[in-house]
């Protein structure tokens, strides 16, 4: 006759949860050069050449009357910005993000997703059924894992480049 072992291992009762840190909030004014900052870098993960993202640091730029103006959010852990989006309402149905940058050692642990989560949150407590979008070509993949769909292109400031134009349809 065998005996089995009683003696066991407890298994815990609950998973341990990590302290979660990160929060959405809402940029102010005073944000505009951390913000303007994240932007450039952000740009720069996808190795652009010095000249190119000098000939964008306008395009980059985040004044306070655009915080002003628009429905901007920066993602916060404990007291450092580290990403950001803004959101533009075109119509009632659609929203369109103008921003979405985070600083390039961020990236790739799950911010992107953080961000884009509280996108379609924030569309969809505006009644939004679309959100879209100008990507960085290198960023459409990003897009389409959250279920984006190029829908158009457009030209950009490089001749012979062009960003994929995309949307979310948001029920």
């Amino acid at each position: 006759m065998s005996k089995i072992s009683s003696e066991r291992k407890p298994k815990p009762l609950a998973p341990i949860l990590e302290k979660i840190t990160m929060k959405i909030e809402r940029a102010n004014i005073d944000d505009h050069i951390i913000l303007s900052d994240i932007a450039f870098k952000g740009k720069s993960y996808w190795n652009y050449t010095t000249e190119q993202l000098n000939s964008w640091k306008e395009d980059l730029t985040i004044s306070k009357d655009y915080i002003n103006k628009f429905d901007v959010y920066k993602l916060v852990d404990e007291k450092t910005t580290i990403g950001f989006f803004s959101l533009i309402e075109i119509d009632s149905k659609t929203i369109k993000v103008d921003y979405f940058f985070m600083y390039p050692k961020f990236i790739g642990k799950g911010n992107g997703k953080r961000l884009i989560s509280s996108v379609i949150q924030l569309s969809s407590k505006k009644s939004a059924n679309r959100i879209i979008l100008d990507a960085d070509p290198n960023a459409q993949k990003f897009y389409e894992h959250f279920g984006f769909t190029k829908y158009a292109e457009i030209e950009s400031s490089i001749k012979n480049r062009f960003l994929p134009q995309m949307e979310l349809i948001i029920k």
